[in-house]
């Protein structure tokens, strides 16, 4: 991080709540990712490269919006709970979300880099209802069950396992008993899906941490002792996605 940008951090960004202060300063970038993914999230490029529709569905292979719909759905037409959003997300899928708040309804939504931060600002319209922190997924500064309603899109497969682990057991805990926790992620694809043979040099090559999704389930990274009331798996373009929903 350059210090024109560190300077650039302003705490009272009109869609930064008071409590965002302290977040700004106490949530460093983890070393993996700026080692495997800075040119993807942390580059000044980066945004001006990746903040595309067109680009975010084609990297999804025309994808993006069955599965940004498909994680919305859960939350319903009207959204009157406290959901949170971890990670920032290239194209329009917190702006599809915020338009479904109903007068009860609000967001947090949170993201370790300060460029993602900034980029989200300002692709919203100030909104007294929705609150944007920097927080490290593995290590959130929310109280338990303080969320109705989780939702994790595409972050998992950028994490090492050990993160990965820690961003699970986060999740659990910050939904309240009885809430719901969504994941959209990659997924093992079925034998015979083409796609299945063009992804594995893609994901190996600027994914890394992806191949883990086709090795094990998600449910399988739950923390010890958690106890899922209702689990539903559904699966998209030949097995190469998955949303899974987790009721606590």
């Amino acid at each position: 991080m350059n210090p024109k940008e560190s300077a650039n951090l302003a705490p009272a960004e009109s869609l930064v709540s008071p409590c965002a202060a302290n977040a700004f300063s106490s949530a460093p970038i983890p070393d993996y990712l700026q080692k495997t993914y800075w040119w993807a999230y942390l580059h000044p490029n980066a945004v001006r490269v990746f903040e595309r529709q067109w680009l975010v569905n084609l990297i999804l292979w025309g994808n993006f919006a069955r599965l940004r719909d498909a994680a919305l759905n859960e939350l319903g037409e009207v959204i009157d709970a406290r959901v949170l959003q971890v990670a920032c997300v290239y194209g329009n899928f917190t702006e599809h979300l915020v338009s479904r708040l109903g007068s009860q309804g609000r967001l947090n939504v949170i993201d370790v880099a300060p460029i993602q931060i900034r980029n989200l600002q300002a692709k919203l319209k100030p909104n007294s209802q929705v609150t944007v922190l920097r927080q490290d997924s593995s290590n959130m500064q929310f109280e338990d069950g303080s969320h109705d309603v989780t939702v994790v899109f595409f972050l998992l497969h950028e994490q090492p396992v050990e993160v990965r682990l820690k961003t699970i057991a986060e999740a659990w805990r910050v939904t309240r008993p009885g809430g719901k926790i969504i994941f959209v992620d990659y997924h093992r694809p079925v034998a015979v899906n083409p796609f299945r043979y063009v992804m594995v040099p893609i994901l190996t090559t600027l994914e890394p941490f992806a191949m883990d999704l086709w090795r094990g389930e998600i449910t399988d990274w739950l923390p010890s002792g958690a106890k899922a009331a209702q689990v539903e798996k559904e699966t998209y373009f030949g097995g190469l996605y998955q949303k899974l929903v987790i009721q606590r």
